[in-house]
């Protein structure tokens, strides 16, 4: 059984950083695409940021020069390092791995497992 467990969100305030984690078991992190997505209140789930399984990533334009994706294969575990916070990053943020059809980096349609999320928020 595949599971994707994130950890790391909490409160901060803007301008500040968080790293979050997203451990995986019942799959290689190593050899997978994975991804962070993230989804605010009455917003659609939105991609953030993607890491291929030859390590090249890729990131939308809201977050490019503060968030920075990686794995650590040794620990079976996702990254994402996430500085200069600010309120517009404030929602419930999820991993995702295995693409299981073409299409979009950034879009959920094309993840196969999915964790069940880490709450970020960023007070002004």
């Amino acid at each position: 059984e595949v599971q994707l467990v994130e950890s790391g969100g909490a409160l901060v305030q803007a301008g500040g950083s968080l790293r979050l984690s997203c451990l995986v078991s019942g799959l290689s992190g190593r050899r997978s695409s994975m991804a962070w997505f993230r989804q605010a209140p009455g917003k659609e789930r939105e991609g953030v940021a993607y890491i291929d399984s030859l390590a090249s990533t890729g990131y939308t334009d809201s977050v490019k020069g503060r968030f920075s994706i990686s794995k650590d294969n040794a620990k079976n575990t996702l990254i994402l390092q996430m500085n200069s916070l600010n309120p517009e990053d404030t929602a419930m943020y999820f991993c995702a791995a295995e693409r299981r059809s073409l299409g979009s980096w950034f879009s959920s349609q094309v993840y196969k497992y999915w964790g069940q999320g880490t709450q970020v928020t960023v007070s002004s």
